[in-house]
């Protein structure tokens, strides 16, 4: 007993910026940790197949992740508190769960097949823009000179990266030449807002356990059933490969609970400032992780292309900056708020 309460004092007393921190540094390795452990299994080949395919890691990743997260939220559960939940609490929770758990994810993997870490790093901050925009014709949000400004300005950014900096198969849309691997992220990042918005409308009253949980569930049957219908039964073959699961379990436990554990952690007494430079410094981050675990080093369109988004995201942390000096509420943001602030893909 004293050893627990020992730790319980310990992290009690380590700093929210540092739990951010480790979160921001997890997260943003998430698409290279996953590209990696996808070649590893392509040096493990079982009857010619990898083992662990993208397919097989975001499948498993998410039964993983599942046990993980039933052991931390619980407590959510309860049947008073499922009894309180109307049916159009259930059915929103179903929509953002098929869009945020299974498809946009999905776009993610199948995007990690075709193009590199570092475009889809730069590519997917066109979510933040898209969830503003919408934010602002849906939910009547209000936006200053320079969120406008940052936003257009990271949006040229992503539009440099998408049609100077195409690593991946070319597709022509409307006139221009632009890669499959970085169609398939612009399309995850208007699928990841459309969810985002849905859930400030509808899903504020709704414990954080449930909603996790059951976006995670639902995802996961979901695109099991979409890769069996695509695909075809074989698709899954290896699913029960020990190699495989051996990975996940890992991969699991280090990028999607103890990201999210940190994170959540960090929140408790986090500053708007604070979650907002994380959000700033994550994409920083992932290309760095990009360039240590894959070697990726950027391109001339990706420099130019991220120089843009980073000037842009600096406008956006000012103008954060100037609201949180009139607006004291914004210290202590909302828990579902900043579960999703735009900090990049978080594994599964």
């Amino acid at each position: 007993m004293k050893v627990a309460n020992k730790l319980h004092q310990f992290f009690i007393r380590v700093p929210s910026p540092m739990y951010l921190g480790i979160a921001v540094l997890i997260f943003a390795a998430s698409n290279s940790v996953t590209r990696k452990i996808v070649e590893i299994g392509e040096n493990h080949a079982i009857n010619g197949r990898n083992p662990i395919s993208l397919c097989n890691v975001l499948f498993v990743g998410n039964i993983c992740a599942l046990g993980l997260m039933t052991l931390i939220f619980y407590q959510d559960w309860q049947r008073p508190t499922l009894k309180a939940l109307t049916r159009k609490d259930w059915i929103s929770l179903t929509i953002t769960g098929i869009l945020s758990g299974a498809i946009a994810p999905a776009l993610i993997f199948a995007a990690l097949g075709q193009t590199n870490v570092t475009n889809i790093v730069l590519i997917g901050r066109i979510e933040p823009i898209l969830t503003l925009l919408l934010g602002v014709l849906l939910l009547g949000s209000r936006v200053d000179f320079w969120a406008i400004a940052g936003s257009l300005i990271s949006l040229a950014g992503v539009i440099v990266t998408a049609v100077l900096g195409s690593s991946s198969q070319m597709m022509t849309m409307g006139g221009f030449q632009i890669g499959t691997g970085e169609t398939f992220v612009a399309i995850a990042a208007i699928v990841g807002s459309i969810a985002t918005v849905v859930g400030k409308l509808q899903l504020q009253s709704i414990p954080l356990g449930i909603f996790t949980i059951y976006r995670n569930i639902l995802g996961t049957v979901f695109f099991f059933l979409l890769a069996n219908l695509l695909y075809g039964p074989h698709h899954f073959a290896e699913v029960l490969s020990p190699f495989l699961w051996q990975w996940m379990i890992i991969y699991a436990a280090v990028i999607v609970v103890t990201g999210q554990l940190c994170w959540l952690a960090g929140l408790k007494n986090a500053t708007i400032t604070e979650l907002n430079l994380a959000s700033l410094l994550n994409p920083i981050a992932a290309i760095i992780m990009g360039y240590l675990i894959l070697g990726e080093a950027p391109t001339l369109a990706q420099y130019l292309g991220g120089s843009l988004l980073f000037v842009g995201m600096i406008f956006g942390f000012v103008g954060n900056l100037y609201q949180a000096k009139i607006n004291r509420s914004l210290v202590n943001p909302n828990p579902r708020d900043a579960m999703e602030t735009a900090i990049g893909f978080r594994g599964v």
